[in-house]
């Protein structure tokens, strides 16, 4: 049966091979290998010369039309000039009333003529010689003067540092508030702890991608990533051009919530032509990439794993992704969480009922609950990263918390960053902890915290998604606005298009230019949280006087026709010098005031005020010359 079986058919390629052979039968075949070579007379073989091509012609002139066409298209593409109207005369006018020249407190005015949005009123903190200041707003006298132009308030992201300030403007002026859902429900928040809870009524809820027309402008929310949930930049088309505002901002391509920067819409407007582009400078000076918020997770997991005891997690109560991670893998890990301090449970309350995060309620205990639970099931999130003395991580350290006391088989997660100025209270909640025995997690993990504004790289990327002709860097100190400039230089925009704002200059953009206006008025108002009210300048400066230079204090009475003091006068003084030289001190000003008296000039005893600063300068200049000091001096006069 074997022998029977049909033979295979030869393989296609011999009988390619065998047609070759047919067609190409008039040819002498060359045997020899080197197909580069011929046969000489003595049977020897040498090189073939091949015939170079002719420069200009053929294949090597369509390459030059190629490379020339490909190389026009690479340089109109990166000219942002092509795709702006620049026979337009239209223009508008940017001012920013905050975050120039500082970290916080942002507040910008965008206007034309006829119309005038404001981009996010934020708060910023006092310094140490703001005696009784517990946030600082910025100057409204501008918002005043234009308040008729005024349509519209555009919330970035719900940061203090960019909502802080809201109930305040809204006390003088009341129009509607544009803003993703987040950033509204804080607002909200505010307005209902100041009882304006009436002018949530003024709130516009947007949809991110789709562009509104208000005023004189058409804004369009997108998608940004950051250090807080629900953050946006905006796209702001006016008749002379469109502006790209990024807020704060950083590239997370691996975002807790899974949803990363529109980087698509940014370059839809670099397509269509961006006319100036004001972005985030904060980082600056940090070269590289920020990492992504998942990078905490795996630190998060050491920490849960080495844990024997309750951990406590605290972090920046806005950054709820940070918040959200650790909650997950306390759950996973079989505790219970309690969350304690009023802005971050008011934060989680709002992120949990919007639905930014999502845990059933069964994984979350009271505070006064946390003692019915073994160490190990307890998860405990908490304010006070910063080391505020008045937070409960502080009190917590110094036994003063109700409900919470540190102890020694405790966990700290200080997940978080001092901000600059903060530096001396973290370090002392730290030594307050370890005083108490409990280890802290800190600096001694590298992933611990990671930031939420952009690093060069991704500065750059914004740079070169939007091609912008004009570059405004917003959003930080001098120096980084200045670094940021050089970023902006080295990805294309040319230096002379490139503007260094301040706060209170105000500076007009044109399809063809940008200049300066005029400066307005600007500066800090303080305000008294305990009392949601503002505090005077002149208050500020003579607490700051009090602390610094110390108070002299005189009460006296004076006998308008002796010229001379009645009785003994009452001299006090606080700051000035210590308690064994202060009856020395209180006989010098005695002296002082009856050789005032010896040589005060006729009719001035009439006027009860004009004594007291007379008296007050006398005694100032003796300070000055004796104690190099200037002190707050508080006559009280008696003329009888």
């Amino acid at each position: 049966m074997e022998e029977n079986k049909t033979q295979p058919a030869k393989p296609q390629a011999e009988n390619v091979e065998n047609k070759a052979k047919v067609v190409n039968s008039n040819k002498p075949e060359n045997t020899n290998p080197n197909q580069n070579q011929h046969p000489n007379q003595k049977g020897k073989t040498v090189p073939q010369k091949r015939k170079p091509p002719v420069s200009g012609n053929g294949w090597t002139n369509d390459l030059k039309k190629a490379f020339d066409t490909n190389e026009r298209i690479q340089k109109e593409r990166l000219n942002p000039h092509n795709k702006l109207n620049l026979k337009s005369e239209a223009s508008f006018k940017v001012t920013p009333l905050g975050g120039l020249g500082e970290i916080g407190g942002n507040m910008m005015v965008i206007e034309t003529d006829t119309s005038a949005i404001i981009i996010d009123v934020g708060m910023s903190f006092p310094d140490d010689s703001m005696h009784g200041v517990d946030i600082l707003i910025p100057d409204f006298t501008y918002v005043r003067q234009i308040r008729s132009k005024i349509t519209a308030i555009c919330i970035t992201h719900s940061h203090e540092d960019h909502i802080g300030a809201m109930p305040y403007i809204f006390k003088e002026l009341q129009v509607p508030i544009y803003g993703t859902s987040l950033p509204l429900e804080s607002i909200g928040s505010k307005f209902d702890e100041h009882k304006m809870k009436q002018h949530r009524s003024y709130f516009r809820a947007v949809q991110k991608r789709k562009p509104i027309k208000i005023g004189d402008f058409e804004v369009e929310w997108m998608h940004m990533t950051h250090s807080i949930i629900d953050c946006s930049s905006l796209a702001i088309t006016t008749e002379a051009g469109t502006i790209i505002h990024t807020g704060d901002f950083k590239i997370d391509h691996t975002p807790y919530d899974a949803y990363p920067a529109d980087l698509h819409r940014l370059a839809y407007y670099g397509e269509k032509g961006i006319l100036a582009l004001l972005s985030d400078s904060t980082n600056s000076h940090t070269p590289g990439f920020t990492k992504s918020e998942k990078t905490v997770g795996p630190t998060f997991d050491r920490i849960f794993a080495n844990a024997k005891g309750r951990i406590l997690m605290s972090t920046f109560s806005s950054n709820l992704h940070r918040v959200a991670q650790a909650i997950e893998r306390g759950i996973a890990s079989g505790r219970k969480v309690c969350v304690i301090g009023r802005s971050m449970e008011k934060n989680l309350d709002i992120a949990l009922t919007l639905g930014y995060i999502k845990f059933g309620k069964e994984h979350f205990i009271d505070a006064h609950s946390v003692n019915k639970f073994l160490d190990k099931e307890v998860l405990i999130v908490t304010t006070g990263s910063q080391g505020e003395p008045m937070s409960a991580l502080f009190r917590m350290s110094i036994h003063e918390h109700r409900h919470i006391k540190i102890k020694p088989e405790d966990t700290i997660v200080l997940s978080s960053k001092a901000i600059p100025g903060n530096e001396a209270s973290v370090s002392e909640v730290i030594n307050q902890i370890q005083k108490a025995g409990a280890s802290v997690a800190y600096q001694n993990y590298s992933d611990i915290h990671v930031s939420g504004h952009a690093a060069q790289e991704e500065q750059k990327l914004m740079l070169r998604l939007c091609k912008p002709k004009f570059f405004i860097p917003i959003h930080g100190e001098y120096n980084h606005v200045m670094r940021h400039i050089q970023t902006g230089i080295d990805c294309g925009v040319l230096e002379r298009n490139t503007y260094i704002l301040s706060d209170g200059e105000q500076i007009e953009i044109a399809p063809k230019f940008v200049k300066k206006v005029k400066t307005v008025k600007t500066g800090k108002t303080y305000i008294d949280n305990q009392r949601n009210r503002k505090i005077g300048e002149d208050v500020v400066i003579d607490r700051q006087t009090m602390a610094n230079e110390g108070v002299i204090m005189i009460v006296a009475q004076i006998s308008e026709n002796e010229r001379k003091v009645e009785g003994t006068p009452r001299v006090s003084s606080f700051g000035m010098v210590d308690s064994k030289q202060e009856k020395h001190f209180a006989k010098e000003i005695e002296d002082i005031l009856e050789n005032f008296l010896d040589h005060i000039k006729e009719g001035i005893l009439q006027n009860t005020r004009a004594v007291e600063e007379e008296l007050r300068k006398v005694v100032r200049k003796h300070c000055i010359r004796k104690y190099r000091k200037y002190p707050m001096i508080v006559p009280t006069i008696f003329v009888q």
